[in-house]
């Protein structure tokens, strides 16, 4: 990665993040990429709708440059939520279209601007921030995402990893990874002493 160009490096780094984010949808049902794997309900569909926003919001309405589209982000008396799950009438190619449309819409904000211009979150304090500030925010937002997505997609089918088929992790079978999964677990139980 060149020093040279800060905007670029930053710009390449999210646009990595957004790629992985979308490669976790690949290849599974409608009810796999919106099953809940947690607790509070993370689904892989809801994280890219949830990017959708934050891309429109940051990127968009900060600098003045509103997304057309839907309303992305809870205001007023909506549920609580709403942008982390997709209903059932919200097919994968809307929220991954949605998505795409706000990524090439932030896109052209950050061409557009120097990393120093001001923007203004809306709503709240509307506190002020600029554009590199929102980059270096939203490179770690994805690739947080694009972490809880890894872990959904492990929990679904067992697809693991940065890249399309494991590229970034270990060379292992079922096997292999059922024993390395069990070395970890003895060492769990071993640090944790007797019952």
């Amino acid at each position: 990665m060149s020093g040279s160009d800060p905007k670029a490096n930053l710009q390449r780094c999210l646009q990595d993040a957004r790629d992985v984010l979308l490669w976790k949808l690949d290849g599974l049902s409608a009810y796999d990429m919106r099953r809940p794997m947690t607790p509070t309900g993370t689904n892989l569909l809801g994280l890219v709708k949830h990017l959708a926003g934050a891309e429109a919001l940051y990127f968009g309405a900060s600098f003045g440059r509103p997304f057309a589209g839907p309303p992305l982000w809870i205001t007023g008396d909506a549920e609580p939520n709403a942008d982390l799950w997709a209903r059932a009438d919200e097919s994968r190619e809307d929220v991954v279209g949605l998505y795409r449309r706000a990524c090439a819409h932030a896109d052209e904000t950050i061409a557009a601007l120097p990393l120093d211009a001001v923007g203004r979150i809306p709503g709240g304090e509307g506190s002020e921030v600029t554009l590199h500030q929102l980059l270096a925010h939203m490179v770690g937002e994805t690739h947080r995402h694009a972490g809880h997505a890894d872990i959904v997609r492990e929990l679904i089918d067992g697809a693991a990893g940065q890249r399309a088929a494991g590229v970034n992790t270990p060379e292992g079978d079922a096997v292999w990874w059922a024993a390395h999964r069990e070395r970890v677990e003895r060492a769990a139980k071993e640090a944790a002493g007797p019952a």
